[in-house]
């Protein structure tokens, strides 16, 4: 079974269509970069032609930078425009794809529930937290498999700024850190995540989970295990699909 997964980050819009039997693409994804100002209409002409380069015409995931409500509502928007905020996302977008079934669900959640079921947390008990890491940092919070939604750890303060602002990627790459500086700010961003919640496991996903090699072995002191992402940045793509399979059912 075959159904079309989007991700819209801050950086890029991509997606294709998922095997929902294997939890991988079924083809090599189509990115387009996220327009600058991220409004609405714009990103929404983005997914548009995401999803129309493969000519898909059944029901679409898409995962969203930031709280969604309902399965429709836009509640927050730090990484895209704030003219997001109240929006309806699903019948924007839906509308936008000639009225396809279209389900939407928070990035992070999307990545956490593919890892879950297909990846770094498959058959794993307990509070796991997933964490990817790009222009912010977003989170996927399990308790037994089970997924709270919405929960927004990056934005935790960390030295007296959002987390997201020291330690996501773009951050890195903002200060021209060195990769010993910036696990040293993951460390920290970490032990105060662990302090809060006492995971069994942080499973650390986006873009730079491609990397672990560089980085993961720096984090010290951290009593829950560290793993990367299995489905490293396709994970979005995978659980919006996975999500819209469920809505569609």
């Amino acid at each position: 079974m075959q159904i079309f997964g989007v991700d819209i980050g801050g950086s890029g819009i991509k997606g294709a269509p998922v095997d929902l039997d294997r939890g991988d693409l079924a083809e090599e994804r189509y990115k387009v970069l996220t327009p600058q100002p991220a409004t609405p209409d714009a990103v929404a002409d983005g997914v548009k032609e995401v999803v129309g380069h493969f000519g898909w015409t059944g029901p679409v995931g898409i995962t969203f930078p930031g709280v969604v409500t309902g399965g429709a509502t836009i509640r927050t928007a730090a990484n895209v425009d704030k003219a997001w905020i109240d929006t309806d996302a699903r019948a924007l977008l839906g509308e936008r794809l000639g009225g396809l079934p279209v389900t939407v669900l928070n990035d992070a959640d999307s990545a956490g529930v593919a890892e879950m079921q297909f990846g770094a947390g498959r058959d794993r008990q307990g509070t796991v937290i997933l964490l990817t890491f790009g222009t912010g940092i977003g989170s996927a919070l399990f308790h037994d498999g089970v997924l709270v939604p919405n929960t927004e750890l990056g934005h935790l303060e960390l030295a007296g700024h959002e987390a997201e602002k020291r330690a996501s990627t773009k951050a890195k790459e903002d200060h021209e850190l060195t990769w010993e500086r910036w696990a040293h700010r993951v460390q920290k961003y970490l032990a105060h995540v662990e302090m809060l919640f006492s995971p069994e496991l942080f499973i650390i996903g986006g873009g730079v989970s491609r990397k672990s090699d560089r980085f993961l072995h720096l984090i010290e002191d951290i009593k829950a295990e560290i793993v990367p992402a299995q489905l490293q940045n396709n994970a979005g793509i995978v659980g919006a699909a996975m999500r819209a399979a469920k809505s569609a059912a």
